[in-house]
């Protein structure tokens, strides 16, 4: 269970992370210095963390300076096919050089604002070296990709923009104001993105690092065992929870499958599962790790940045949706079960309360801990640091205590887990910054909003694929920082417009609004002087331009309204940027799983994609439901007849509840299946509930014998 922790993730990530060839090894006095670097550089995060001695352009330069030491020095500048990698003190001297540029410039910013935003000599090389510098890690740790989007972002605000004709034309800017926005604006490298990478996420892959040196993953795998083992499908349903819960330890996908992977995958093929369901199992499940509260992979603590949503609040209404995807993956794993007539698994002695008395304690206490004081108002860090505590504390509960050597090892390894993120997440911020400086995100969710012609679900679908393509070359919380920054208005707006159809097809506009719309479409003045149907209603608000629209939604749209259509727009883009983890031809987390199964890749990449349905059919729900509203009785009404829903589409899929059944019962199946997810509908709902439990019913008494016991 001793992975490095990641976030994000793609196949470049678990080489790199896993698969120690690829990074460079050290042993005894040089592995003991770089160890204490690591633990340095941890503790002054924390000691910053709770008192703020640094100002916050310091801290995330200071953030940015000793990752981007560690990520030179444990990632080689190449490495020959002989495996000889590149010397160590050009490495050494990268770091070194990058580090100080980032120190030097977070000191320099008042000179610099002294000489009226003018860059001295000194100014322009730590510029230069910090810059391209950022570039060259980010392709040691995370690819090519992303290394040739800062270079066309940057060279775009510069140069090339002014020479490109229609709405992505930009006038250009000097390269002197390029650099320094690049450093110093709100969005760049030691910006919002930065201060994020050196707060939350860091702490919270520390608290990640100490649960796992604890022993609380080995307490995961019992615990999932004694609950889930002895049931039809058990090992699969293991992976599940295994997954689930180390989602709260690490939120990588990739990370997940191969920790979990190598114990669940070998139960499920023992268990007569076939190797490439057995992968698809643990890397769809595993999937689900990155939306599972309270790290979802950074993404929470991104998007309560950008949404200005408290942390506590998505972490909150983001729960019912995770444990509805790990249902629906459940749900796969059962019905395929008894598909195949596989028996449950025998009795190994593992029961709950063994599973609690060796390590329950350092899971349980840390995360409740942390739920509390969360719950209580105190912020993330905090919450996190306190829950590191608790972690050490607890230990001592178990057989496996943390002792002062075992502190420091978990220190060491968070941070040797967070060099990727944090690496990452800074150079992303040249990227964030060039979409913000030159409005490239607005011109582009205009885009979305007219290819949709306002309708949500075609919007959904080009959300979708862009980030199916972005995912191909970008870990998950990359293209969902890029995504969001470039398509979350359009979606925000017209999940928005939702409600000002409803007012406008109910007659309940104010006079104000009405007038916005006499004069903004005066060619539909006589439409609005009569009651208008909800299709007329949906038809005239999708068809308005944006400068009536964007005013009519901030005079009808009440703001709390406002504020659960921002939070869906991003959780949709959230959810849809975890689909190139399972999602052929990439399916990141899938290829690892199948390696593990020793499976084809492709055909176990088909078979998570098809477990992990829910990483479509959820946003569906964000945009069309109350399912994050913060409404409890209007989201558990939606939870539970979507946990029905996606019962019936998976029986569907697979042809069978209990026993086989055939077409006919399967496009019933379907057809309840989506009656019991169609938004806003209760008698429609109750009656897929009332077809499913029937077919249910039905599929128990009247089935056909189950098929044969399949084998692996």
């Amino acid at each position: 269970m001793g992975w490095p922790l990641t976030i994000g993730g793609s196949m470049s990530d678990i080489e790199k992370d896993h698969d120690s060839a690829r990074i460079r090894s050290f042993s005894g006095s040089a592995d003991m210095a770089l160890s204490v670097v690591c633990f340095l550089i941890a503790i002054g995060h924390i000691y910053v963390a709770f008192d703020p001695v640094l100002s916050e352009l310091q801290r995330n330069g200071w953030h940015f300076a000793g990752f981007a030491a560690l990520a030179a020095v444990l990632y080689p500048m190449w490495r020959g096919r002989s495996g000889k990698a590149a010397p160590l003190a050009l490495d050494l001297t990268l770091g070194i050089a990058v580090a100080a540029s980032a120190v030097w410039l977070t000191l320099a910013e008042n000179a610099i604002y002294d000489r009226g935003v003018k860059l001295a000599p000194l100014d322009w090389i730590a510029v230069s070296v910090c810059v391209l510098g950022a570039i060259e890690l980010t392709r040691r740790v995370a690819g090519i990709i992303i290394p040739i989007l800062i270079i066309l972002a940057l060279t775009y605000v510069a140069f090339w923009g002014q020479f490109i004709g229609g709405v992505f034309a930009f006038p250009g800017l000097s390269v002197e104001t390029v650099a320094f926005r690049s450093i110093y604006g709100d969005d760049a490298m030691f910006g919002t993105i930065a201060r994020i990478s050196s707060t939350y996420v860091f702490l919270f892959i520390i608290f990640g690092a100490f649960l796992l040196r604890s022993g609380a993953g080995e307490f995961v795998i019992n615990m999932a065992r004694a609950v889930a083992g002895k049931l039809v499908g058990g090992p699969g349903i293991v992976a599940v929870i295994a997954s689930g819960l180390t989602g709260t330890i690490s939120g990588s996908a990739v990370a997940n499958t191969a920790s979990t992977g190598v114990i669940t995958i070998p139960l499920m093929k023992r268990a007569g599962f076939k190797s490439k369901f057995a992968g698809g199992v643990e890397a769809a499940a595993s999937t689900g790790g990155q939306l599972m509260p309270p790290i979802m992979g950074a993404g929470a603590f991104v998007m309560a940045s950008f949404t200005q949503i408290p942390y506590e609040t998505i972490v909150a209404v983001a729960a019912l949706p995770a444990l509805l995807y790990f249902l629906s993956v459940a749900f796969f794993v059962r019905i395929e079960a008894r598909r195949n007539n596989l028996a449950p698994m025998p009795d190994e002695g593992q029961t709950l309360g063994s599973a609690f008395r060796e390590g329950g304690a350092s899971f349980i206490i840390p995360i409740c801990t942390l739920i509390a004081l969360l719950v209580s108002g105190f912020t993330p860090t905090y919450a996190a640091v306190f829950g590191i505590l608790a972690v050490i504390g607890s230990s001592w509960l178990t057989k496996n205590p943390m002792n002062p050597k075992a502190v420091f090892e978990a220190f060491v390894m968070g941070t040797k887990g967070m060099v990727l993120t944090a690496v990452l997440l800074c150079a992303v911020g040249l990227i964030v910054n060039v979409i913000a400086t030159a409005g490239v995100g607005n011109t582009f969710s205009l885009m979305i909003a007219s290819w949709a012609g306002g309708n949500i679900l075609i919007a959904l679908v080009l959300v979708a694929l862009a980030s199916l393509i972005l995912g191909m070359g970008l870990p998950v919380t990359a293209a969902y920082i890029v995504l969001a920054t470039l398509s979350a208005p359009a979606l925000s707006g017209m999940i928005s417009d939702q409600f000002v159809i409803a007012q406008l097809a109910a007659g309940a506009l104010p006079d104000a609004a009405n007038a916005i719309l006499m004069f903004g479409v005066p060619e539909q003045a006589e439409m609005l002087n009569r009651d208008l149907t909800q299709s007329e209603a949906s038809t005239l608000i999708r068809s308005l331009p944006l400068e009536v629209a964007s005013p009519l939604r901030e005079l009808v749209v009440p703001p709390e309204v406002a504020t659960s259509a921002l939070l869906s727009a991003h959780m949709i883009i959230f959810w849809l940027s975890q689909d190139s983890n399972v999602t052929p031809p990439v399916a990141l987390a899938a290829f690892t799983a199948a390696a593990i199964a020793k499976a084809p890749a492709m055909a176990t990449g088909v078979e998570s994609w098809k477990l992990a349905k829910g990483l479509y059919i959820v946003p569906v729900l964000f945009a069309y439901t109350p399912f994050l509203s913060g409404d409890w009785l209007a989201m558990l009404q939606v939870f539970g007849f979507a946990v029905v829903g996606v019962y019936a589409l998976s029986a569907g899929l697979q042809g069978c509840m209990e026993r086989p059944f055939g077409w006919i019962m399967r496009i019933i199946c379907f057809a309840a299946g989506f009656a019991c997810l169609w938004p806003e509908a209760l008698m429609i709902n109750l009656a897929g509930v009332a077809v499913v439990l029937a077919i249910l019913a039905w599929n128990i008494r009247f089935g056909a014998p189950r098929l044969a016991q399949a084998g692996t």
